[in-house]
């Protein structure tokens, strides 16, 4: 009866394994099809699971994408929330850091080796010497300074 209990537990922790729960394949598809959703063009790319942590129905994983054909290049690390909805891994949002497109957190700066990029020279807190944050509107012409004529 031992032996028969044994065995019944590896089978299902196998069955458990095949079905995708903790699938590293799994995840790449999700993220495959969270790109190609977003418009990507995923076939021009090499899309590679390099970390991924499970806990339960809920994963985060770290993709690294580099272009096809680019050797040398250092890939782009992306880290995604993902989730199992419906017995499949799906993309709920990437990471704090982490951007597609044009929408870049500007406090998230990385150095492309990795690691966060090192402090402004000197402990400044802005690196452009005192400069007020840009306000986005131009100018009014009576505030600038007259031109020289040559």
């Amino acid at each position: 009866m031992r032996l028969f209990s044994s065995l019944l537990l590896i089978v299902c922790l196998a069955g458990c394994q095949r079905g995708g729960a903790n699938d590293t394949g799994a995840v790449r598809q999700a993220v495959i099809d969270r790109l190609a959703k977003g418009g990507y063009n995923v076939s021009g790319m090499d899309i590679q699971v390099a970390s991924v942590k499970f806990d339960g129905d809920k994963a985060d994983a770290t993709i690294s994408l580099t272009a096809k054909g680019q050797t040398g290049a250092p890939p782009m690390n992306l880290p995604y929330h993902l989730e199992r909805q419906s017995g499949k891994w799906v993309v709920t949002g990437l990471a704090k850091g982490g951007t597609h497109g044009g929408a870049v957190d500007p406090n998230a700066a990385t150095n492309p080796h990795g690691g966060a990029m090192p402090p402004a020279a000197g402990g400044a807190d802005n690196p452009h010497g005192g400069m007020p944050p840009a306000s986005g509107a131009m100018p009014s012409p009576k505030d600038l300074p007259p031109a020289k004529k040559k």
